[in-house]
């Protein structure tokens, strides 16, 4: 039932995760789902495609004899799937430990004794909006033309649901990676945090904005200089 409350009623699931905090099944839903979104596309994709278009991406000046050695040294589209969905299983978990830990600072700055095992609870959970981003993407895999770029079935994102931008255009890369779910799994996050901690909603929201804020904000600031 948590997987439905905490869309549906997530005070309810962080009341319960207060007095028993778990971790092992969001964050296994986010891993599986997001191996499973690499490994669709990957699978499905034109490699013959893909290695153009990659290197194309890469490198706006290449010639094409460069860009001929070059694919004789990249490995094909299903190479690099099952890569990055190795590198996956490892980098979700790091993610989730990262977030875990930020949370857990900020609980002994604020003077609220946040365990880290409450700290990581709240990370897995809050961030099960992002999880759904992924099975669209995953739909979006598998119902796509082999010939299709990867950010292009992230349909959560600001490119492409919104707008769709030139690769060379100075805020492509920003525009591509902002998940609009983000917001989401903000507010579950001030939810999480003002139940666990009995805080206020305004250092709730502080508290749980403040990482995307910081990334969001140096990634637009580098985009922009």
């Amino acid at each position: 039932m948590k997987l439905v409350d905490i869309f549906l009623d997530p005070a309810k699931v962080f009341t319960a995760e207060k007095d028993k905090p778990t971790f092992l099944l969001p964050m296994a839903i986010m891993v599986v789902l997001s191996v499973a979104m690499i490994l669709a596309y990957y699978l499905r994709v034109d490699s013959v495609w893909f290695q153009d278009f990659s290197l194309t991406m890469m490198g706006q000046e290449m010639t094409p004899a460069e860009i001929a050695q070059a694919k004789q040294f990249m490995p094909g589209a299903k190479v690099q799937g099952y890569i990055g969905a190795a590198g996956t299983l490892i980098f979700v978990p790091i993610v989730y430990a990262v977030f875990a830990l930020y949370y857990f600072l900020a609980g002994k700055i604020a003077g609220a004794g946040l365990s880290y095992k409450h700290s990581l609870s709240l990370t897995t959970w809050a961030a099960m909006p992002t999880a759904l981003g992924a099975l669209i993407g995953t739909i979006g895999a598998l119902t796509m033309e082999p010939q299709t770029p990867l950010h292009a079935i992230s349909l959560t994102r600001i490119d492409p649901l919104l707008v769709q931008l030139p690769f060379d255009h100075d805020l492509s890369t920003l525009a591509k990676g902002f998940d609009l779910l983000g917001f989401w799994a903000i507010a579950l996050g001030a939810i999480g945090w003002k139940t666990f901690t009995r805080s206020g909603w305004g250092s709730a929201v502080f508290v749980a904005a403040l990482p995307s804020v910081l990334i969001y904000g140096i990634w637009l600031l580098i985009a922009l200089l």
